[in-house]
């Protein structure tokens, strides 16, 4: 399964709906991965893809300061799952791969 390239996520938490982009890149078979939202620029840890199953570690400071763990399946251009912080239920994630326009 390709997974790499640009994708836009939406998160419903219960503080309301975030929106971020996650970058993810194959590096010599190595999946890695920076995530984009809320003003800051986060590495992505822990990247695994099992099938279409995509997870990844993040820590953030903004909205407030939290680890989090998404679990994701991957259809296409497509993904759906959760996002998991701590104590707090899990925060349902959908996402879009950028699609690049051809040169």
């Amino acid at each position: 399964m390709h997974v790499e390239g640009t994708w836009d996520l939406s998160i419903s938490t219960p503080i309301g709906r975030i929106e971020a982009v996650v970058e993810l890149l194959d590096r010599d078979g190595v999946l890695t991965g920076v995530a984009h939202g809320a003003g800051e620029e986060v590495p992505l840890s822990d990247v695994a893809l099992d099938g279409d199953r995509l997870t990844w570690k993040q820590a953030v400071t903004r909205p407030m300061r939290v680890n989090l763990v998404f679990a994701l399946e991957v259809d296409g251009d497509t993904l759906v799952g959760t996002s998991k912080a701590g104590r707090l239920p899990a925060s349902k994630v959908t996402g879009l791969r950028r699609t690049v326009p051809p040169a």
